[in-house]
């Protein structure tokens, strides 16, 4: 099979490359609940997570219960993205740099869950300078979705060989889809899984893991030569 001469990088978009947790925790204090510190944040799994893990959760389904107050939580949790989330530190020269590279497609998958995600992604990367149209794609997927396919999807429409693909994540799930997908897994333990869950539950080799955006920032640019500043 031919392909083309470029190269593809995946980005993921909340814990990845946005500071989702201050985000999540900053919507859950405008509205009287309790989130917790990150590192009890990184230990929840799915529904828990995002509820504020099983001591809080009560009361926090309580406050949420009534489709208003969800709603409510919905509309905060959007305009605090929109106008005051941050990427973490290095992510936006990071970019500007990925999207100024020759012969490399750059782009970003998510999940996120606020209102109009790819508009609300906009807005944000506006506020750091990036502008998303620049990016060779921006896809959202639903939760009720897996990765894997999508990750396959782009990497063909770009004719991608599997050797010059690869895909940054914070998640166990994104470790597997990357894989699935025939692409080489950046991962990061600063997002929604820590360092332990990573590797000792989902055995993910820990020499894929950056601990901080600093090294992710490193690591990648290494991997395309991108002449970046250290940080």
């Amino acid at each position: 099979m031919t392909y083309q001469r470029e190269r593809l990088i995946i980005l993921d978009a909340d814990g990845t490359t946005i500071n989702a947790f201050d985000a999540i925790a900053a919507t859950f204090s405008q509205l009287g609940m309790e989130l917790g510190d990150l590192e009890t944040f990184q230990k929840r799994r799915h529904l828990f997570k995002y509820l504020g893990g099983v001591k809080m959760l009560p009361k926090n389904l309580s406050r949420q219960f009534s489709k208003r107050k969800r709603n409510m939580l919905l509309e905060t949790l959007t305009e605090i993205y929109r106008h005051d989330a941050q990427l973490f530190a290095g992510i936006a020269p990071l970019l500007q740099q990925l999207i100024a590279a020759p012969q490399l497609r750059v782009g970003i998958v998510t999940r996120n869950i606020t209102q109009h995600p790819e508009e609300t992604l906009r807005l944000l990367f506006a506020r750091h300078q990036i502008d998303t149209e620049a990016l060779d794609f921006l896809v959202h997927i639903p939760l009720s979705q897996e990765k894997t396919a999508h990750f396959r999807v782009i990497r063909e429409q770009f004719n991608i060989n599997p050797a010059c693909a690869f895909a940054c994540g914070d998640e166990r799930k994104d470790y597997r889809a990357a894989v699935g997908a025939g692409m080489h897994p950046f991962m990061v333990s600063y997002g929604f899984e820590d360092h332990q869950h990573l590797t000792l539950k989902a055995g993910i080799p820990e020499e894929l893991i950056a601990r901080t955006p600093a090294e992710l920032c490193q690591r990648v640019n290494h991997a395309f030569d991108l002449n970046l500043p250290s940080f």
